[in-house]
């Protein structure tokens, strides 16, 4: 073992040696920067000096050179610490944590070495405090490389793969054994005969970095992602020396159960290690620190706009742009979710219509609220914990209780499109980690909430664009039915025509019996494909709702259903007899087609004030929050395999034209209770001329 050792270290010792030369004449790394070639050159020399001293003390097997040896160890861990220290000096000047760390842990070596020096003792004896010294060499170096690896742009990651790999593959060697020392009191001797000749190994990959171009030193920089990293690193690198400690301490005062419970005290230690490093809690708190103590803004705003642009931007369907918005906002912070209130064109409330992480709720804002009008003329964004402890701060606000009694619920952040119109509102949960509203945290969420209210805005304009080509669409759909049945119809004339002369020849009356069928099943044909597009003429007036009822019910038991009705009597409300037929007739289908035969469908007459009330209830299948906030009443859209959605659409305009509205309660698997306001025909409606006109 000592032969091997003593050549082992000699054949290091060379290699070193001639590397060093051979950089001292050619001067290939780092051209444009000497002062970093001659550092490099230096932390090779010191390692074949360090190698020479481990050969001398191998060949000696005295106290005094393997002292000497440790110093020289410290010593080329001295050098090449500033070399790469001098590699990242364009984002680290002045007194840099790092360059603080490195003389803390290079003066503890220093000092333990010197103190192992004078005390004449074995070099396999020394004791614990030198081996964590001396772990603490590499630990560190493992720290510099890394960093030194993430603020390299990518474009020069192969020029600096070589000497990363060279560097930490001795760095990871020297962590295996003086880890293991200082767990067992004692270096291993085959690893420390072993130790020259596997430095020896990295001498190739350190010479391949010298024939590369290596000027990616000057692009170095360092951002929020680096620094956050390298202080994960050195968090790891310091509680893995902790538990080290631990388990040392451990075995020693435990008697016969020592190495049992310094195993289970290890294990136990990295996986609370493991719960912290995917603790999301945790990794903000690290962040915040980072922020606050590290950089003078709390925000990479690059990096922030770039992520939460890209989360706008997504490939997903348009329909998701709103929870995208949410969780864009959220991520900012480190929310675990956040929900959307929007109001359609034209709707008197905001509602739920996007959330991320957010049970589904039917907590609905009116637009003219003292919330909205606070949001409106103020543009803040509320901290609802402020407002709960210190109300007096939001002067003139009143929050609702669906908010302020949310345990959750922390930031509400308007959503405005141009100078002042209020688009919605987002709510956020509260992170995990303690968090202050700063006025830092303020600029940003109102910048990053006017450009998500642009992209809402664009996307619902985006919409309307969609739905007016649809309707274009369905237009020039009309043009060619009319077309059609324009022939229809000079097909049945000429029939007309020839049978006032014909009329008695079986021939001709077997003739038009096939045409008037074959011109039935044509329109039949059209009719299905308009759906009900056109609009029955007729004037405004009273029309009893009771006998519009009855006819449905009708309607259906031809169908083979069943439809139970419950009217009042008496109930004359405004409108045009077909379409209010055709506006009842839709629903009770839709319940139809929604519930099984064994179902139950009903239809509820009475009045409520000046209206009349119809209840429409079924025990289909229900709907979801989501499609009746956003889909329900829109043109062309519908959840039945054939249709094209026109018939939602025509009776909410119809009933809205009327002056009266539908209210929809639905829970999917359960059924769907459609409510239809209409004015009574006595009542007094504001608008009656208008009504009077309507087509």
């Amino acid at each position: 073992m000592v032969d091997f050792a003593v050549y082992g270290w000699g054949f290091t010792a060379f290699a070193y040696t001639a590397f060093a030369l051979s950089l001292r004449s050619a001067g290939r790394l780092f051209v444009e920067h000497p002062g970093v070639h001659r550092l490099f050159v230096l932390a090779m020399a010191a390692t074949a000096a360090w190698a020479l001293g481990g050969f001398v003390a191998h060949l000696t097997q005295t106290s005094l050179a393997d002292g000497i040896s440790g110093l020289l160890d410290t010593a080329r861990y001295a050098c090449v610490y500033l070399y790469l220290l001098r590699v990242l000096q364009p984002a680290d000047r002045g007194r840099s944590p790092l360059k603080i760390a490195g003389a803390v842990i290079l003066a503890l070596a220093a000092a333990a070495g010197v103190a192992d020096l004078l005390r004449p003792a074995d070099a396999l004896d020394s004791g614990r405090g030198v081996f964590l010294a001396r772990l603490m060499l590499p630990v560190f170096g493992i720290v510099l490389l890394e960093q030194l690896y993430r603020r390299t742009p990518r474009e020069f990651h192969w020029n600096i793969k070589p000497l990363c790999l060279g560097l930490g593959f001795v760095f990871v060697f020297d962590i295996y054994l003086f880890s293991l020392a200082f767990l067992f009191g004692a270096l291993d001797g085959g690893g420390l005969a072993a130790r020259g000749l596997v430095h020896a190994v990295a001498v190739p990959l350190l010479f391949i970095a010298t024939r590369r171009h290596a000027d990616w030193r000057a692009s170095a920089q360092m951002s929020r992602a680096v620094v956050f990293h390298t202080a994960t690193l050195m968090f790891v690198g310091a509680y893995l020396l902790f538990v080290a400690a631990v388990g040392y301490f451990v075995q020693y005062f435990s008697g016969d159960w020592g190495r049992a419970l310094q195993l289970t005290t290890v294990f136990v230690a990295l996986l609370l290690l493991a719960v912290l490093l995917i603790s999301g809690g945790v990794r903000a708190r690290l962040r915040v620190f980072i922020a606050k103590n590290f950089f003078a803004y709390r925000y990479d705003y690059r990096a922030e706009w770039l992520r939460f642009t890209a989360r706008l931007s997504g490939d997903t369907a348009s329909q998701d742009m709103g929870a995208r918005a949410v969780q864009g906002l959220a991520e900012m912070l480190q929310c675990p979710g956040g929900a959307l209130w929007t109001a359609a064109t034209g709707a008197t409330d905001y509602v739920l219509s996007a959330r991320w992480n957010v049970p589904p709720m039917n907590a609905s804002e009116a637009t003219g609220s003292e919330l909205c009008r606070f949001l409106t003329s103020t543009g803040w964004i509320i901290d609802l914990d402020e407002y709960r402890a210190r109300p007096g701060h939001y002067k003139g606000l009143v929050v609702p209780t669906w908010l302020t009694g949310h345990p959750n619920f922390w930031l509400v952040i308007p959503l405005f499109v141009g100078a002042s119109e209020l688009l919605g509102f987002v709510v956020l949960k509260r992170p995990a980690h303690a968090a202050s509203v700063t006025w830092e945290v303020r600029d940003l969420l109102k910048t990053a909430s006017r450009q998500a209210a642009s992209f809402l805005a664009q996307a619902r304009a985006t919409e309307a664009l969609l739905e007016a080509q649809k309707f274009d669409a369905f237009h020039r759909m009309s043009a060619f039915v009319v077309h059609d049945l324009k022939n229809i119809i000079t097909q049945l004339s000429l029939m007309m025509q020839n049978a006032k002369r014909l009329r008695h020849n079986p021939e001709f009356q077997q003739d038009m019996l096939l045409t008037v069928e074959n011109s039935l099943e044509k329109m039949q044909a059209l009719m299905e494909q308009l759906r009900e597009g056109d609009k029955p003429l007729g004037v405004v007036c009273g029309v009893d709702l009771a006998a519009i009822a009855e006819q449905t019910r009708e309607m259906a038991a031809a169908r083979g259903r069943t439809v139970e009705l419950h009217s009042e009597r008496g109930l004359s409300v405004r409108g045009q007899e077909e379409r209010l037929a055709r506006v009842l007739g839709h629903v009770v289908q839709n319940a139809l087609d929604a519930t099984p035969p064994d179902g139950q469908v009903a239809i509820a007459l009475d009045r409520a004030g000046d209206m009349a009330r119809v209840v429409v209830s079924d025990t289909g299948q229900g709907m979801s929050p989501e499609f009746i906030h956003t889909r329900l009443f829109k043109p062309f859209s519908t959840t039945k395999a054939a249709g094209m959605g026109i018939g939602a659409y025509e009776s909410h305009q119809y009933v809205k034209e009327l002056g009266g509205r539908i209210e929809v309660r639905s829970e999917v698997g359960r059924g769907t209770t459609m409510t239809i306001l209409l004015p009574l025909h006595d009542a007094k409606m504001p608008h009656e001329a208008d009504l009077m006109s309507a087509p």
